[in-house]
């Protein structure tokens, strides 16, 4: 076991304070992630900062939004009140992945910065940027079946394993923070997670120190009309090979709006915009979804192993709309 230095703070602006100062620290929340890839040296911190305990733990609910702390658990977010009811397809979201016994022990930020549950990242004599940057990806002619086919690169093609991301990312939640000097940033959900790209090591858009404090869903009516379908290879415990968050706005059997998130597929949490755009004015028939989702995975690459996630992630989006479109609000 390496050594490390664990540690508390009295706030949140302290806690990032110290992070900031070491590099070779991390923040802890629930430790359903961090305390994993420590287990099996993927990640050596020399200091851990506890962050469970500082007052984050709040849903503060208005009229206008929902502003979820970053140490309220996936549980608590799943089953309130407010979050059922106005955004169902964040709670299905939620409460289709991991276990229990997980849920009531994650929080909301770890679940935002999980890292991947690609095989080669977690093996640490494999080949993966992630973990070291220019060493290769041995998931490229690996065994690649659960990996992404959206938002990929030569670099990388894990995906992103979150299921709550998917629903916040079609919500358009914000996600605020605060830096070491004290200074408070918002990010757009869209814009937190990063494409492997050139640097798949660069998984979020925060910066060293930067602590997630909450996170704030806005007011959108239409997501009354929501669904999250997860298609995986067993009915529970499992990641999914693909999965979408939807949202429907009707006028009768007309399309007004609708919003889609895709999951399982793509290495970051993917909002399909131009998918979206076709639905709208049209009549929310299978055949008018189907048309979104073939727009949807136009720019889809696979490799050897993945090539069914692409019907399969198709199929996937009909359904989800279609639950969406017979729900009754």
């Amino acid at each position: 076991m390496k050594q490390f230095t664990f540690q508390r703070s009295a706030a949140a602006e302290d806690a990032a304070r110290v992070v900031a100062d070491h590099p070779g620290a991390m923040f802890l929340g629930g430790g359903t992630t961090l305390v994993d890839l420590m287990k099996i040296d993927v990640l050596t911190p020399d200091t851990v900062v506890s962050v469970r305990h500082l007052d984050m733990s709040r849903i503060d609910v208005s009229d206008d939004a929902i502003a979820v702390g970053a140490a309220v658990t996936n549980s608590q977010l799943a089953w309130h009140p407010a979050v059922r009811d106005r955004y169902p397809v964040l709670s299905e979201a939620i409460l289709a992945g991991a276990t229990t016994q997980i849920r009531n022990m994650a929080t909301v930020a770890g679940n935002i910065l999980q890292r991947t549950r690609c095989p080669y990242f977690r093996d640490v004599h494999a080949a993966c940027n992630r973990r070291q940057p220019g060493s290769g990806c041995d998931a490229l002619d690996g065994f690649n079946r659960g990996h992404a086919v959206l938002g990929v690169s030569e670099q990388c093609i894990a995906t992103h394993p979150s299921d709550m991301c998917v629903a916040m990312v079609v919500l358009d939640a914000d996600v605020y923070t605060v830096r070491p000097d004290g200074t408070i940033r918002s990010i757009p959900f869209r814009e937190f997670h990063h494409a492997p790209g050139e640097s798949p090591h660069v998984e979020v858009a925060l910066k060293h120190g930067e602590l997630i404090t909450h996170v704030v869903l806005p007011h959108l009516p239409a997501a009354q009309r929501s669904h999250y379908l997860k298609v995986r290879d067993r009915a529970s415990y499992e990641l999914a090979l693909a999965s979408a968050a939807v949202v429907l706005d009707l006028d009768g059997d007309t399309i007004r709006a609708a919003r889609l998130g895709l999951g399982g597929i793509a290495t970051k949490p993917w909002r399909a915009i131009e998918a979206e755009r076709i639905l709208t004015g049209r009549k929310a028939t299978d055949g008018t979804f189907r048309d979104a989702a073939e727009i949807a995975l136009a720019g889809a690459v696979a490799r050897e192993h993945n090539h069914f996630k692409i019907e399969l992630a198709k199929r996937t989006i009909v359904r989800a709309f279609a639950a969406a479109r017979d729900t009754n609000v």
